[in-house]
């Protein structure tokens, strides 16, 4: 283990209390002789979802000594509805103890900055190693393995099961239910994320007419196997097209025949370096939530590195079509757009209508000369949100996931934080709200004069009149209840600490990598040190009579085997995103260590 200090891991508390042990409280003391992985995660986070996956295979092959805790450390209000966790942990097949912590306890206690935050405490209750972001399930694996041995002949290892407890399955039709699509036949195809599947309901929305796919976790054609699919369309040879999420994957369905074949994706998950063009099955893709017919080809909203992509069926190929993977709300070119996991997409006559979901926003794609352009119609950022009607720069909701362009050109949006059916109208620039007292709702279709919508967490669809007047609610705003680093004002030492796992190196065979990159809200927070560069520390000057923001950190660095014997070595890529909101006071802090990797010195 590398040189320091040994810091004891502080206990785990949490007002929500414990999921998946059986009602029983746990504590780190109890778990001595077990090797813990605290993983600070969200529900809304996609970067954690990508987490929960990575850590699969390790949770499963070193179940006898290795225990992961999964502390829910909450973005949104809504995250810190305690029965929001328990579908939560339900819906994305967290099989391993998970603390709610409302109220960001633990989360402050570990000094975390950033979802998804991942500590390896050893069996003896000392803190090993931090790693922040993706992509560092090699290394912990690597890190198990040596803590296994290393307490092996210390005789401090206790194997043996570990505390998980799986709750109750239900029995639903559908359970977490994604998105759904109206097929011409007057039948309704629906995602059934958590079951891995697709279900075509009869026109009732109710009576299951088949279902699609075994219901395992998979990638194959024959049988048709899922992995927690979303997005559906319609193409214009009559096929379905289908958004694979967990398999970084594009299927077809072809409601005819019942034949499902996979068209775009390798099933690896896109990391940074990775083509951004070509044949459409020889391309990575990171979590497409959602798919829409456009400009005579597959919109494709690409959560897993918030950007937009096309899939042109006629060529075969897939390329990217807006955003630059930097997580945020900028407006503009297609090229130099930001996004934050761009989740639902319509499209309108001459609108790609899309829901941004952790900038709370509605955005929209529209022709711009020989390009496209992209335009934010309601939404304010990455930290505000609430649900308030009126006038569009005034409005606010609360992390969407569906929208829905409505025959007078209005938008539907499933507001899904804020359980309600909201309306943006276009021609008045008004925000309404449609409908409440729905429960998560990620999407919603026409049928006939009524909309059908899909509430993923009451496990069915709704039907509702289209209504001609707006509900009146009471105005709520929010902004993310996370503690201002204070900083001083003047030169401000930024450093993300990256320490390679042991056996590794940084790859240089081909120039530097590492790559940083820095932006604030407000741009003014900087006089200097914003933009790219390879050094992963960098000093940056703050601007005088700008009093608080929030600094935007983008880190990669790529590690490979240390073995010059081996002349092809096994190259992994760790990344990880930041938003810190910052206070300049008298006083502050001068550095601003950020942990990619390691522990800060």
């Amino acid at each position: 283990m590398a040189p320091h200090a040994r810091v004891r891991a502080p206990e785990l508390i949490g007002k929500g209390g414990w999921l998946n042990t059986g009602d029983n409280d746990l504590s780190l003391a109890a778990l001595r002789g077990k090797i813990v992985i605290v993983d600070f995660w969200t529900f809304c986070c996609v970067n954690c979802l990508h987490v929960l996956d990575e850590l699969r295979e390790l949770e499963e092959k070193h179940r006898d000594t290795v225990v992961i805790i999964g502390v829910h450390s909450p973005k949104f209000v809504h995250e810190a509805d305690h029965q929001a966790v328990v579908d939560a942990v339900e819906r994305y097949g967290v099989h391993h103890p998970v603390l709610d912590d409302p109220e960001l306890a633990t989360w402050k206690q570990y000094a975390v900055r950033a979802w998804p935050t991942l500590v390896v405490v050893d069996p003896e209750g000392y803190v090993v190693a931090q790693h922040a972001g993706e992509g560092h399930a090699h290394a912990i694996a690597r890190l198990v393995a040596e803590l296994e041995a290393a307490h092996e002949a210390k005789g401090t290892l206790r194997r043996g099961d570990g505390p998980y407890v799986p709750p109750e399955p239900e029995a639903t039709d559908l359970r977490f239910p994604g998105k759904a699509l109206l097929l011409p036949g007057g039948n309704l195809l629906v995602s059934d994320t958590t079951r891995h599947q697709l279900v075509e309901l009869a026109a009732d929305g109710e009576s299951v007419v088949r279902r699609v796919g075994t219901g395992e976790r998979g990638l194959s054609d024959t049988p048709a196997t899922f992995n927690e699919p979303q997005g559906l369309a319609l193409l214009p040879d009559g096929k379905v097209i289908v958004a694979d999420t967990v398999n970084h994957a594009l299927r077809t369905y072809d409601p005819a025949t019942g034949a499902v074949e996979t068209v775009a994706g390798t099933g690896r998950q896109w990391w940074q370096g990775s083509a951004t063009s070509g044949p459409a099955r020889d391309v990575d893709l990171s979590s497409p939530w959602d798919v829409a017919w456009f400009a005579d080809r597959v919109w494709i909203a690409m959560a897993g590195v918030h950007q937009l992509w096309t899939y042109d069926p006629a060529a075969g190929t897939v390329e990217v079509a807006a955003g630059t993977t930097n997580e945020g709300l900028v407006d503009g070119p297609a090229a130099e757009a930001w996004f934050a996991q761009p989740s639902g997409l319509a499209a309108g006559a001459d609108r790609l209508w899309l829901a941004d979901s952790e900038t709370s926003a509605l955005r929209y794609v529209e022709r711009d000369g020989e390009g496209f352009a992209v335009r934010t119609a309601v939404g304010a950022g990455l930290f505000d949100f609430g649900h308030r009607d009126g006038a569009a720069d005034q409005a606010l909701l609360q992390h969407p996931l569906g929208v829905t362009v409505l025959p007078d050109g209005s938008v539907a949006v499933s507001d899904t934080y804020n359980h309600a059916l909201r309306r943006y109208d276009p021609a008045t620039g008004q925000v309404t709200t449609l409908a409440t007292d729905l429960r998560e709702p990620s999407d919603a279709v026409l049928v006939d004069d009524d909309i059908v919508v899909v509430e993923s967490a009451r496990h069915r669809l709704t039907r509702l009149r289209l209504p001609e007047e707006a509900v009146r609610v009471e105005s709520v705003a929010h902004r993310t209840q996370r503690a201002a680093t204070e900083i001083a004002p003047g030169t401000l030492r930024l450093d993300v600490v990256f320490q390679a796992p042991r056996g590794q190196k940084l790859d240089t065979r081909y120039g530097p990598s590492t790559r940083l990159l820095v932006s604030s809200t407000p741009p003014e927070l900087l006089a200097e040190g914003a933009g790219q560069g390879t050094d992963l520390g960098r000093d940056l000057v703050l601007a005088d009579g700008v009093g608080e923001g929030v600094l935007h950190v983008s880190a990669m660095a790529a590690s490979c085997d240390d073995d010059p014997a081996n002349e092809y070595p096994a190259c992994h890529v760790h990344q990880q995103d930041w938003g810190v909101p910052v206070r300049v006071v008298e006083g502050g802090a001068g550095r601003l260590p950020l942990v990619l990797a390691g522990l800060d010195g």
